[in-house]
C-alpha cells in the first residue's frame, strides 16, 4: 500500500465574524500571549459552534469552517470533496495550500503542491503570461532550465500563444483559468490541489483539464485533490470522495456512494415546501410557494420514460407585474443540465401576474430522458430585477418503460435522452 502524502489530524478553523480583534485591548494581548508565544489555542475559539448560513450573524460571532477533520490521502490517489455551498471545502484546500493557517490542529504533505484555487490565485496582474509561469515554477522550486523545458507544453495546452508576453490583467477569466491549470498541472508537482475553478472554463477545456488529471494521477503517480459541483466530473475523474457537511467530514467512501449520500441530503432540501425553503435568492417581490408535478392527471414525484409531464407552479406576488419571465431549468442528479426554457421564449404574449397568490404551468408532452433523479431550478425575473431564484425546487425520478414499443429497453446506455426516431431499409 502506497504512503500518505497528506495527514490531517484534529483540523479546524474558526472565524470571527465581523471584527478582526476580540474587541478588547485584554484579550487580544491575552490571545497573542497565549497563542504565539505560549503556543496554545486560541482561547476565544468556539470550535463547536456549527457553520449554519442560514442563521443571522452576532457582533463578534466565532465561526467554525471546519471542525475536527482528520484524514489520510495516499500517493496516486485522486480524492474528491463535494459538498454544499458553505461546507467548508475551498477553506479545507487553502489550509492544505498554506493560504492561510489552522485555528487547531496540525497538516502534514509530503511533496511539493501545485494550487489552482481561484481565478489569477498565484499570478501578479502586471506581470506577462510567461513571467508568471517562471515566477509560479521558482516558486514551486524548479530551475529555470526545468521550466523553459515545460514552456511549450503549457502554453499549448492552455492556448494563450498569442497573448504569452502580454500582461495577465488582460486575461479573460477564461485564458487565466487555463494558463493557471496548465501551470499547475505541467511542473510536476507531487500533489495537485484543484478548486471548482475549472466552471469558468468552456467545456472543452474542462474535458483537457479532466483528462490531464487523469493522466498524472495514473501514469505520473501523483495525488489530485477535486472540488466540484458537477458530479459527473467527480465521478469520472475521482475513485474515493469525502462529503463536507457544515464543517465536518459527514461520509467518506467510493466516489458513486458518496454522490448518492450527497444526493441523499440534497432531497430533504427539496422535500421542504417552497415557500419556506431560505436558501433562495432574489428581492422576494415576487416568489415561489409551491411546485407539483401531474401526469395522468395524479400528483406524482415519479415518471415512465416518455411520459408527459405537467409542473404546477405557484407565485405569490406583492402587486401586479404586467411583463414577468418565468425560468425552468431541468438538471440530472449529476448536475448536468438536460434543458432550460423560460416563459419569454416559449410565449408569443408576456406572462402577467396579480397581487397576491398566481398559478402558471410548464407543460411537457413527453419527458424522453434516461432512468434516474433530476432535480429543477426555478426563477423569475420582474422588471429586470432577479426577484426569486431557488436551485433544486424539486426533484423526481424517471424509471423504465418500453419507450419504444418494442418490448425492450436499454438502462445501459449512456445516453441522456431517448428522442424519437425509426430506422428502415429504403
Amino acid at each position: 500500500m502506497s504512503q500518505p502524502v497528506i495527514k490531517i489530524e484534529n483540523l479546524s478553523k474558526v472565524y470571527r465574524l465581523g471584527e478582526v480583534g476580540t474587541g478588547t485591548l485584554s484579550h487580544d494581548l491575552n490571545r497573542f500571549w497565549r497563542m504565539n508565544i505560549l503556543g496554545q489555542e486560541d482561547p476565544y475559539a468556539k470550535v463547536g459552534q456549527v457553520n449554519d448560513r442560514t442563521q443571522k450573524a452576532t457582533k463578534g460571532e466565532h465561526i467554525s469552517a471546519l471542525r475536527d477533520i482528520n484524514l489520510e490521502v495516499r500517493q496516486g490517489e485522486v480524492l474528491g470533496i463535494i459538498g454544499k455551498n458553505g461546507a467548508g471545502k475551498s477553506t479545507l484546500l487553502k489550509l492544505l495550500s498554506r493560504v492561510t493557517s489552522p485555528t487547531t490542529g496540525t497538516i502534514k504533505v509530503k511533496g511539493r503542491m501545485a494550487s489552482l484555487l481561484e481565478v489569477g490565485t498565484g499570478f501578479n496582474p502586471e506581470m506577462t503570461g510567461r513571467e508568471n509561469i517562471y515566477m509560479n515554477g521558482t516558486i514551486m522550486g524548479m530551475r529555470k532550465w526545468e521550466i523553459t523545458r515545460k514552456l511549450d507544453e503549457i502554453v499549448e495546452f492552455a492556448g494563450v500563444a498569442k497573448y504569452l508576453d502580454t500582461p495577465t490583467k488582460r486575461y479573460s477569466s477564461g485564458m487565466t483559468v487555463r494558463l493557471g491549470f496548465a501551470i499547475a498541472a505541467h511542473l510536476e508537482p507531487e500533489i495537485l490541489v484543484v478548486d471548482e475553478v475549472l466552471a469558468v472554463g468552456d467545456a472543452e477545456f474542462q474535458k483537457k483539464a479532466i483528462g490531464k488529471m487523469q493522466e498524472v494521477s495514473t501514469e505520473g503517480g501523483r495525488t489530485v485533490l477535486f472540488v466540484s459541483h458537477n458530479m459527473a466530473s467527480v465521478k469520472q475523474l475521482c475513485s474515493a470522495c469525502i462529503l463536507l457537511t457544515n464543517g465536518s467530514i459527514s461520509y467518506r467512501g467510493t466516489t458513486d456512494q458518496v454522490i448518492d449520500e450527497y444526493l441523499k441530503v440534497n432531497e430533504e432540501v427539496i422535500s421542504s415546501t417552497l415557500k419556506n425553503r431560505t436558501d433562495r435568492k432574489g428581492n422576494g417581490i415576487a416568489k415561489f410557494t409551491n411546485i407539483q408535478l401531474l401526469s395522468k392527471d395524479q400528483e406524482t414525484n415519479q415518471l415512465q420514460v416518455g411520459q408527459s409531464a405537467l409542473f404546477i407552479i405557484q407565485i405569490e406576488s406583492i402587486k401586479e407585474f404586467n411583463n414577468i419571465n418565468v425560468t425552468f431549468s431541468l438538471y440530472n442528479k449529476h448536475g448536468i443540465l438536460i434543458t432550460s426554457t423560460n416563459t419569454s421564449f416559449v410565449n408569443k404574449e408576456p406572462i402577467s401576474i396579480n397581487k397576491g397568490l398566481n398559478t402558471i404551468e410548464c407543460e411537457f408532452n413527453s419527458l424522453p430522458l434516461q432512468v434516474g433523479g433530476y432535480f429543477v431550478n426555478l426563477g423569475i425575473i420582474a422588471e429586470g430585477t432577479q426577484a426569486d431564484l431557488i436551485e433544486k425546487a424539486f426533484s423526481f425520478n424517471m424509471v423504465e418503460d418500453d419507450i419504444y414499443s418494442t418490448g425492450k429497453f436499454n438502462s445501459s446506455s449512456k445516453s441522456l435522452v431517448f428522442l424519437p426516431h425509426k430506422w428502415q431499409v429504403i
